[in-house]
């Protein structure tokens, strides 16, 4: 699967343009603040129908317009080609597949997998919980989409059940507190699993390109610990009444859970130097994407946006080896920083960014 095109009009600071890409590898040159970073986003809004920036869409839109629009031809593995459009105008977002208007963003997500690489990935590691439940929600939601709807419905009832308690409809609770417990416990088993599996991947490749015996893993904690039933969850419920009225929203259920990064006993977030955790946030990555590839039998499309500055030469040979798993990448780097010694060969396009504008690299 890959980009065949991508077009854009105005959208950030890139020039009206419809840019071929039809390569496995799209390397992209250029100054900061050239729009290097924009062209992943436009490419990440095209598979998500959102920016990976987490900004409202108005955002997206060129300075002193009111609108944007992307395009692009996709061709998947089976040969066959498909369009994908995205649109704000008038306050609202508008997002086609073959001319078709999708009206839930859950079927362009599984039309076109795209991981991002960025440097906000270190908040994996000493973020917020939100930020590593979200990157594991993601994880799984990417292969299975039984999940995806399992945590859509979670946040619904969440949402039901914290609006009861402020308005004081305490009578609605124990319907909330049933539905809650057999979503939760389906969500709280899988991700479980999940991490089970993760470390099996992520722990080795840490390893490999840290060069380390490091014990590096992910330990899962739920907030309903030794809750093991529909039972069990529901009496966990009922028995935090008191503090859910006095705090005024739920206090414990998988949006709670945490998911923390360990190394000898210890957080890594409080042990580990910045080149270590920015190297683990690396490898979160790639192992979301041998997870995603196990999973699905696909690969897919990565966007790396200037994560390999800060490894020595080393490092990103050993982390552009683990890199082969994918069926396209777009890379982004500063001119004299290249990653590569072949930018030529035949399945690689290579571009200078200036501006907003892109021409062939020489």
């Amino acid at each position: 699967m890959k980009f065949i095109s991508v077009g854009f009009r105005h959208f950030r600071n890139l020039e009206e343009t419809l840019l071929p890409t039809d390569a496995r590898r799209v390397l992209l040159v250029g100054e900061n603040g050239q729009g290097k970073t924009n062209f992943l986003e436009a490419v990440y809004t095209l598979c998500y129908g959102s920016s990976f920036r987490n900004v409202p869409l108005k955002n997206l839109c060129t300075h002193g317009e009111s609108s944007a629009t992307l395009s692009a031809a996709v061709e998947h593995d089976e040969g066959y080609r498909q369009t994908l459009s995205f649109s704000y105008t008038d306050k609202k977002r508008i997002i086609r597949i073959d001319g078709r208007e999708v009206k839930d963003r859950k079927d362009l997500i599984y039309t076109v997998p795209c991981i991002i690489f960025s440097h906000d990935d270190i908040e994996f590691i000493r973020g917020t919980p939100e930020d590593r439940r979200r990157f594991f929600d993601q994880t799984m939601s990417m292969y299975d989409p039984l999940f995806f709807d399992d945590l859509r419905q979670y946040r619904l009832i969440l949402k039901q059940r914290n609006k009861a308690i402020k308005e004081e409809y305490y009578a609605l609770l124990p319907v909330y507190n049933e539905k809650m417990a057999h979503i939760g416990l389906r969500i709280q088993e899988k991700r479980k699993v999940m991490v089970q599996e993760f470390n099996e991947v992520f722990s080795p490749l840490y390893q490999q390109v840290s060069g380390s015996t490091s014990d590096l893993k992910i330990v899962y904690k739920p907030s309903w610990r030794n809750c093991e039933s529909i039972e069990d969850i529901i009496c966990r419920l009922e028995n935090s009444f008191n503090q859910d009225k006095r705090m005024q929203t739920t206090v414990s259920g998988i949006h709670r859970d945490q998911f923390i990064t360990m190394e000898h006993g210890s957080q890594f977030a409080l042990t580990g130097s910045t080149g270590q955790m920015r190297l683990a946030s690396l490898i979160f990555r790639v192992a979301q994407m041998n997870t995603f590839s196990t999973k699905s039998s696909r690969q897919p499309i990565i966007l790396l946006d200037d994560v390999l500055l800060e490894l020595d030469i080393e490092k990103r040979a050993l982390f552009l080896h683990l890199l082969s798993g994918y069926s396209q990448a777009f890379f982004t780097f500063l001119p004299r920083e290249s990653y590569f010694h072949d930018e030529s060969e035949s399945d690689s396009l290579a571009y200078t960014v200036s501006e907003g504008r892109f021409t062939p690299y020489e």
